[in-house]
Formats: C-alpha cells, sequence, structure tokens
C-alpha cells in the first residue's frame, strides 16, 4: 500500500469558510431586538391587556413563548465560537427566521383575539 502523501504526515484538514467581519454582530443585535419586543408584547399580553382569557388567547401565549424559546435559542447559537463558521451561522439563521415566523404567527392571533373582544364605538 502505498501513501498518497509523501513524508507520511496527515493530510490537512479542510479549511472552514468564516464569516466576513460584522455578520456575527449583526445576527446578535437582530435577534436581541427581536427578543426585547416579543418580551415586551408577552408582558402586555399576559398580564396588562383587558379581556377574558380564552382558548384563543392561551394558543397566543403559547404561540408567543415558543417564539421566545426559539429566539432565545438563536441567541445562544450566536454566541458560540463555532457560529463563526459559515455552516453554523446558516443554520443560526434558520432558527432565527424560525422564531420570527412563529412570533408572526402569534402575533395575528393575539390580533383576531383582541379585535373580537374590542367594543364597537
Amino acid at each position: 500500500m502505498s501513501e498518497a502523501n509523501t513524508g507520511g504526515t496527515p493530510p490537512p484538514e479542510p479549511s472552514r469558510v468564516s464569516l466576513p467581519e460584522g455578520y456575527r454582530q449583526g445576527i446578535i443585535t437582530a435577534i436581541t431586538v427581536l427578543l426585547g419586543f416579543s418580551l415586551a408584547f408577552f408582558k402586555f399580553w399576559t398580564f396588562e391587556a383587558p379581556g377574558e382569557w380564552t382558548a384563543r388567547s392561551v394558543a397566543a401565549t403559547i404561540t408567543i413563548g415558543v417564539a421566545v424559546a426559539l429566539q432565545i435559542v438563536a441567541l445562544f447559537r450566536s454566541l458560540r465560537l463555532e457560529d463563526n463558521s459559515a455552516t453554523e451561522y446558516r443554520k443560526t439563521v434558520t432558527w432565527f427566521v424560525a422564531s420570527a415566523v412563529v412570533l408572526l404567527g402569534g402575533l395575528l392571533v393575539t390580533v383576531a383575539v383582541f379585535s373580537a373582544s374590542a367594543q364597537p364605538l
């Protein structure tokens, strides 16, 4: 059996593509801004909004809670050293986009609940 690499040294590891400067800072900022909004809205919806709790309002609360959890996972991923790799960064962006889509769904449910409980003028 012959070795393809002369000298018996192991072949170098394939280089990982790292992110351009500023990408990680940008995603961290975006996640924290959306997380801040989500937590503020969650506080309003659970403690300050008028009206009675219904199945739809509980569903909206759970949906927003899931979105917050996904945002925390995305934030955790974005703060890891491994996220400097383009592959890991793409996964983190996927988590973040998923959290935004879930949040949008929860906000649409809250709009429906809030508009149904509003009194006509």
